[in-house]
C-alpha cells in the first residue's frame, strides 16, 4: 500500500513540477516541496477512499452471497418442543432434516423424555415427532415425522474443517421461533479441533471424541442439536448440549464433527439402537429373563416415565459380580435403547433366561459395559 502511495505522489508531483511558462527556476523550487507534500497528502486520500470503496463493495457482494446459503439451508432446520425435566429447564432444542422423508438429526437430551415431541419445520407446520433411537456414547439421537420430499442436509456431502475456517451456526436459541419464523444465526471461526477433555471430570459429557471449538457463542438454551455450515452453506457438524468447565466455570461453545456422528445415525436408521420395537414380530421365549433373576432391583416405578437407576443388588448375584453398582443408570441393552423402567421390564421379555445380555450403564459421566447371564445354580 505505501508503495503505491509513493507512486501516486511521484506522478502528481511530476505533473505540478513540471515548469509554466514565465515562472523562474527560483520561485519553481520554492514551492516543490510544498507541492511534493500536498500531493502525497491527495495520493492518500485517493487511495483511501478507493480501499473503502473496494472493501464496501466486496462486504455487500458476501452479504448477498451469505443471505442466499441461509435462504437454502434455513428450511433443513428445525425446532423441536418436548419435556422441561425434573429441574423445570427449557422443554426446547433444534435438530436438522437429513432425510426427505423426516428423519431428524439432534441432540439426546431430557427434552426427548416424553411422548409428546413436535417438530416445527421452517415453513411453520408442526409435526408429532417420535424418538427413532438414540446413542448415548454420542449424546446422538434421531427422530421421524411422517413427511415426505422435505429439503435436508446429506450427512455424506459433509465436510471437514480447519481452525481459522469462517462457519455459520443455525439453532433454534432461546426458543425465539416458534412458527415459521427463520432459525437464528450466529457468525463465528472455528478455533481449534481437539478432543473434548471429559475423562478428569472437566466436562460433564460422556462423549469423549474430537469436537470444533467455536468462537461463537453458540451455549444457550435451546441451540443444541443446530447445525454448524460453512460460509457456502456446507455441513460440518451439530451443535453439542451446554457443557461447563468444572475447573472455571466457564462455557464451551462447540459442535460435533458429522463425521462422528454418521455412523450412529445410519445404525439408527437401518434398526440398530432403537428405542421401541417398530413393526417388529412380537415373539417372546418360552422362559424370559427378568431382572431379580439376575438380581437387580430398579428405583420405584413412580413416573410416568421414570429413569431406570439401579437402586440395589443382591449379594452374589450375576449382576453384582459383573461388576453393576448402585446408582448405575441402564441406557441400553445389547443395541436397544432404554428409556425408563416400563421399557427395561418389557425389553427383558424378549430374552431368552439363558441368554448372555450386555448392559451399558452411566457411572458419573462414564459409559461402562458388563456381560451379565443368568445361571440356575448361581455361578455365570
Amino acid at each position: 500500500m505505501q508503495i503505491l502511495f509513493d507512486h501516486l505522489a511521484a506522478v502528481l508531483a511530476r505533473r505540478v513540477d513540471s515548469k509554466p511558462p514565465g515562472l523562474s527556476r527560483r520561485k519553481l523550487s520554492a514551492g516543490t516541496s510544498l507541492t511534493a507534500r500536498r500531493a502525497s497528502t491527495a495520493a492518500k486520500f485517493f487511495l483511501f477512499a478507493l480501499l473503502v470503496h473496494t472493501c464496501s463493495s466486496h462486504s455487500l457482494a458476501a452479504g448477498a452471497s451469505t443471505a442466499e446459503v441461509l435462504d437454502r439451508i434455513q428450511p433443513n432446520v428445525v425446532k423441536i418442543y418436548g419435556a422441561g425435566g425434573f429441574r423445570g429447564l427449557e422443554p426446547y432444542q433444534s435438530g436438522m432434516i437429513v432425510s426427505a422423508d423426516g428423519h431428524i438429526l439432534t441432540v439426546f437430551s431430557y427434552v426427548l423424555d416424553t411422548d409428546q415431541i413436535t417438530a416445527v419445520l421452517a415453513d411453520g407446520r408442526r409435526f408429532e415427532a417420535r424418538l427413532l433411537g438414540a446413542d448415548p456414547r454420542l449424546d446422538v439421537a434421531v427422530l421421524k415425522i411422517d413427511a415426505a420430499e422435505l429439503p435436508h442436509f446429506d450427512l455424506g456431502e459433509a465436510v471437514e474443517v480447519d481452525a481459522g475456517t469462517r462457519i455459520l451456526a443455525l439453532s433454534n436459541l432461546f426458543g425465539i421461533a416458534i412458527g415459521n419464523e427463520p432459525a437464528s444465526v450466529q457468525h463465528g471461526v472455528v478455533s481449534v479441533k481437539t478432543g473434548l477433555a471429559a475423562r478428569r471430570g472437566v466436562f460433564n459429557s460422556v462423549y469423549r471424541g474430537p469436537v470444533y471449538v467455536l468462537d461463537a457463542a453458540t451455549n444457550n438454551p435451546g441451540a443444541a442439536g443446530g447445525a454448524l455450515v460453512t460460509r457456502t452453506g456446507q455441513l460440518v457438524g451439530m451443535i453439542g448440549k451446554e457443557l461447563r468447565n468444572a475447573l472455571n466455570h466457564t462455557w464451551l461453545n462447540y459442535a460435533l464433527p458429522i463425521g462422528q456422528l454418521r455412523e450412529s445415525v445410519e445404525a439408527i436408521r437401518a434398526g440398530r439402537l432403537v428405542a421401541a420395537r417398530q413393526d417388529e414380530p412380537k415373539q417372546k421365549p418360552a422362559r424370559s429373563l427378568r431382572l431379580e433373576m439376575l438380581g437387580i432391583v430398579l428405583v420405584p416405578d413412580v413416573l410416568e416415565r421414570t429413569p431406570p437407576y439401579v437402586d440395589h443388588l443382591r449379594s452374589g448375584s450375576p449382576a453384582a459380580r459383573a461388576g453393576l453398582r448402585p446408582d448405575d443408570l441402564i441406557l441400553l441393552v445389547g443395541g436397544r435403547l432404554i428409556t425408563s423402567c416400563k421399557v427395561l421390564n418389557e425389553e427383558m421379555e424378549y430374552i431368552d433366561f439363558e441368554d448372555r445380555i450386555r448392559l451399558t450403564v452411566l457411572r458419573g459421566g462414564e459409559l461402562v459395559e458388563l456381560d451379565l447371564q443368568y445361571s440356575a445354580n448361581g455361578e455365570e
